[in-house]
């Protein structure tokens, strides 16, 4: 067989339009780009194009223009109200993407939010999956997230080779929503997480622990988690660059317990947690990553920060 026609025998990759660039949608989609796929992206900030561009990418001047000849159309954006946004009204995906597109969207909303959207989408013979991701900036950098999908099968599978180029851990949890609520749950394991490594910490260091040697030993053992992994150096270093920012872990603790009284499930210890996030925000630390829970724990402690 020659190599022309060994080339032509392969699956021709999706166009895709990006819409989203920010922490995790650029590495996101520099991933795609990497892994073969045409993409262009749309979205606010100027430099976040050219980011794209730089990378190979193309950049839109609007939604309609980015979804126009997209085969797959992927969002990631910090919340409901924005994905409502970007895909409802005139100048949205679903007035402008072509019937047939499959809508991926990757930002953490509301269960009813994604479901909603699939629902109008349908009547646009538009497909949709809510994918929601885990894994932090570093998981999107490393193309190594885990990936929780809710949707039809036959959509899901159409996607998997995409997804394959952003994640290691892809999984189709039910149907539409199905994804959010996994990543709710997500999110309160990880807060609940963070806040006892932080806890954990404040406690060390007063007790007069080489506090570098206890994270070690503790990630060894039974206490070890891949929360302790990526935020021990946060810790350590006190750097809370933003990886994920506590405006957004507050938005999503929100997500989580308002679906949990939907559905009768008691989360104690998650209201707590969910309290001291909002406790964080409020004394003007939202922009930073949410491992600065351990600066609510230090105020707690009595640290003059």
């Amino acid at each position: 067989m020659s190599n022309a026609l060994a080339d032509s025998s392969r699956p021709t990759r999706p166009a895709i339009a990006w819409i989203g660039l920010g922490i995790m949608g650029s590495p996101m989609s520099e991933n795609l780009i990497k892994a073969g796929y045409e993409v262009t992206g749309y979205t606010l900030e100027r430099e976040k194009l050219d980011r794209l561009t730089a990378a190979g990418g193309r950049s839109a001047g609007s939604i309609a223009e980015a979804v126009r000849d997209a085969e797959v159309v992927i969002t990631m954006v910090p919340a409901s109200p924005q994905v409502e946004a970007i895909a409802y009204g005139p100048d949205g995906i679903l007035e402008n993407a072509r019937p047939g597109t499959l809508l991926i969207d990757m930002s953490s909303i509301t269960p009813q939010t994604s479901i909603d959207l699939a629902r109008a989408a349908k009547d646009k013979d538009i497909r949709v999956l809510d994918a929601p991701v885990s894994g932090g900036e570093a998981g999107a950098v490393e193309a190594v997230l885990s990936i929780m999908v809710g949707g039809e099968q036959a959509d899901f599978d159409r996607a998997e080779p995409v997804f394959e180029a952003l994640g290691r851990t892809i999984v189709l949890c039910g149907p539409h929503g199905s994804g959010q609520t996994v990543k709710a749950a997500n999110q309160l394991i990880v807060a609940v997480n963070i806040q006892a490594c932080a806890e954990a910490v404040v406690f060390l260091e007063k007790s007069g622990v080489d506090l570098k040697a206890a994270l070690d030993v503790l990630n060894g053992g039974l206490a070890g988690s891949t929360v302790l992994t990526r935020k021990r150096d946060n810790f350590l270093k006190r750097d809370f660059a933003p990886g994920f920012r506590i405006d957004l872990h507050h938005k999503d603790m929100g997500i989580v317990t308002d679906a949990a009284r939907t559905v009768g499930a008691a989360l104690p210890v998650g209201a707590v947690v969910a309290q001291l996030v909002a406790s964080l925000r409020a004394q003007g630390d939202g922009g930073l990553d949410h491992s600065a829970l351990l600066r609510a724990v230090e105020r707690l402690s009595g640290a003059r920060l």
